[in-house]
């Protein structure tokens, strides 16, 4: 049996209750944190545990979600990724991922946005995906140009965190872009 939201090195799966422990672990990592614009006040065990249990029951939402990413070799929890800001009408959409700091630069990020596109570009014809990346960033902004992602523009001073203003970098790709690039899986 083959699966959309499966690859070599990752499956994309719903986010479980039971996740809560490895998103705590996720979470004591400030640095990762704030590079995904997730840093937060700390949160107790049961807030975890509510978090975790609403967003395994949360219903998907025109056309957006977030999902966890689950290694195919230990089934260990290793980030999450989602999309955002969908606009159906003009066919573009906004996806993140993260990962925890130790499952950085195995492959992990890249066949997880794959995976996405697939579906995205694939399955529920969206034309352009958007993705927004810290300027100092640049191991998410290499990740992005390995795609095929292009760099649309900067905003400058644009978020503030760390004490001071950052830039943040817009990146594009259409879905004939993704196409040329990561040809769609063969048909039935």
């Amino acid at each position: 049996m083959t699966s959309v939201w499966a690859g070599e090195r990752v499956r994309l799966r719903a986010v479980e209750p039971e996740d809560w422990e490895s998103f705590r672990k996720f979470d004591e990592d400030s640095v990762t944190q704030r590079a995904a614009d997730m840093i937060h006040p700390p949160w107790s065990a049961a807030r975890l545990r509510e978090w975790a249990e609403k967003a395994a029951l949360k219903k998907v939402e025109q056309d957006q979600f977030q999902l966890a990413i689950e290694s195919v070799e230990d089934g260990r929890l290793v980030g999450t990724i989602g999309t955002h800001w969908a606009d159906q009408r003009a066919g573009r959409f906004c996806y993140g991922v993260a990962l925890g700091r130790e499952f950085h630069r195995r492959g992990y990020a890249s066949e997880a946005v794959r995976l996405l596109l697939t579906f995205m570009f694939g399955e529920r014809r969206f034309h352009k995906c958007e993705a927004n990346v810290w300027a100092f960033n640049e191991p998410s902004m290499a990740l992005q140009r390995s795609l095929g992602f292009t760099e649309e523009g900067r905003l400058r001073d644009h978020e503030f965190f760390a004490g001071r203003h950052h830039d943040v970098v817009v990146f594009g790709m259409t879905a004939p872009e993704f196409a040329a690039r990561h040809p769609f899986p063969g048909e039935i």
